[in-house]
């Protein structure tokens, strides 16, 4: 049945190019798109090493592919020799200008995420389980254009209202169908489309900066710890010793006996350490009413790790917090003089101590690390004057990374801002 017209209204962004004038015109998703097949193929038909057909993978999308996308700078996996595919028509085939949209996920801000086909060099590409593709009219949408519309604060909304599901959403063609697009005229979305372009282009190279960056320091870290680079001062330093933690670290967390409302914390395997309202619903233990009698009081300089987490990196360091409070659940422990903070700190991001931690857990279906087993494992250790040393230049490293992340996340708010005033 066909769909009747929406009614053409104008309208004008707040932020536009100097010499463009002219509203913006309403049009329902289906006058200017319409959707074709994909298919149910999981990661375990696709691989990275040989094909003749490419695949788009749902999880890519959500995880690591641009707006904007171009073939010859992705890792697009191959559809297995294996899989018979001559019974898929070519009209599904995936055409430049085409959006590739994700029609699941778990949270709101992921459902509906697309890309739009920019540059696939003459490739031949399907999409894959979980996603749809809407080829537009060719005359009403300009290149570049589409992937960007869709990020839009007035296209997003309608998205997160046509979704449906529980513990994972889901989109459907026939309700995206209804949602409405303000369109301008193809010159401005093609200067539209540009700018933006430019803007992705800076955050994927500074992203790739920063990505790289952390794999030098990762290799680094690797050569360092297994003594390949050592670092001198005026004479050289002492044999470096293997010691169990436990005999250089020691237990901490006093009870909060007197249930004093100090400040609650969590530990995540990002930040650290973190109040505990910035994780949940921004409200902690004491907002809630809970007992927190048992929960254990953090001084300066202290580590803290969840027990069933750690695997996953879910440890902290408090440094200059003090007269906090943790979960009971949590492991607390100082450092002796022997063992400098910040010079564990840096091993305890290594995949020898992430092997440790695999070998002296224990438990069934979850694993635990307790203190008794954490202080079996042993790390290598220089004297404190060459940790200092190794600290120093590891730090210098962190902060390189930290300023790139930081630039990072400047111009993703830029985008995020022009975003929002550069569409209606």
């Amino acid at each position: 049945m066909m769909m009747s017209k929406v009614m053409v209204k104008k309208m004008v962004p707040e932020l536009r190019f100097g010499e463009l004038k002219g509203g913006w015109e309403e049009k329902f998703f289906s006058q200017i798109y319409s959707f074709r097949s994909t298919n149910s193929l999981s990661r375990d038909n696709l691989n990275y090493d040989s094909g003749t057909i490419k695949n788009i993978h749902y999880g890519d999308i959500h995880k690591k592919f641009p707006t904007v996308f171009d073939i010859t700078k992705e890792d697009v996996p191959f559809i297995n020799a294996d899989i018979n595919i001559d019974k898929i028509p070519e009209e599904n085939y995936c055409k430049e200008k085409d959006l590739v949209i994700a029609d699941a996920s778990e949270d709101y801000a992921d459902i509906g995420k697309s890309i739009e086909l920019f540059n696939l060099n003459g490739e031949k590409i399907l999409a894959g389980l979980h996603t749809f593709v809407a080829r537009p009219d060719q005359s009403d949408i300009a290149k570049g254009f589409g992937g960007y519309i869709m990020q839009s604060w007035f296209l997003r909304k309608q998205i997160m209202t046509i979704a449906q599901g529980t513990k994972v959403l889901g989109l459907s063609t026939k309700r995206l169908a209804k949602v409405v697009i303000i369109l301008p005229q193809l010159n401005e979305q093609q200067k539209i489309a540009t700018f933006l372009t430019k803007i992705d282009t800076r955050i994927q190279q500074l992203t790739k900066k920063k990505s790289l960056l952390k794999q030098y320091k990762k290799g680094v870290m690797q050569q360092i710890f297994s003594q390949d680079i050592r670092f001198k001062n005026e004479e050289e330093f002492p044999k470096w010793q293997n010691k169990k933690l436990g005999q250089l670290t020691y237990k901490t967390g006093k009870k909060n006996k007197e249930n004093i409302k100090y400040p609650v914390y969590s530990i995540n395997n990002k930040e650290g350490f973190l109040p505990q309202g910035d994780q949940f619903d921004g409200m902690d233990s004491n907002d809630r009413g809970y007992d927190i009698s048992l929960y254990k009081i953090i001084k300066e300089k202290t580590f803290a790790y969840n027990p069933a987490r750690i695997n996953v990196g879910s440890i902290g360091f408090s440094g200059a917090l003090n007269d906090v409070i943790v979960s009971s659940l949590y492991v607390c422990f100082k450092t002796t003089e022997e063992l400098n903070d910040d010079y564990l700190l840096q091993y305890l991001d290594t995949h020898a101590f992430n092997k440790a931690v695999l070998r002296n857990s224990e438990g069934g279906v979850r694993s635990y690390l307790f203190y008794d087993n954490f202080s079996m494992i042993k790390i290598p250790l220089p004297s404190v004057d060459e940790q200092e040393k190794i600290v120093s230049f590891l730090k210098k490293i962190d902060e390189r990374i930290k300023r790139i992340g930081e630039k990072v996340t400047k111009m993703e708010n830029l985008k995020k801002g022009l975003l929002q005033q550069m569409f209606v």
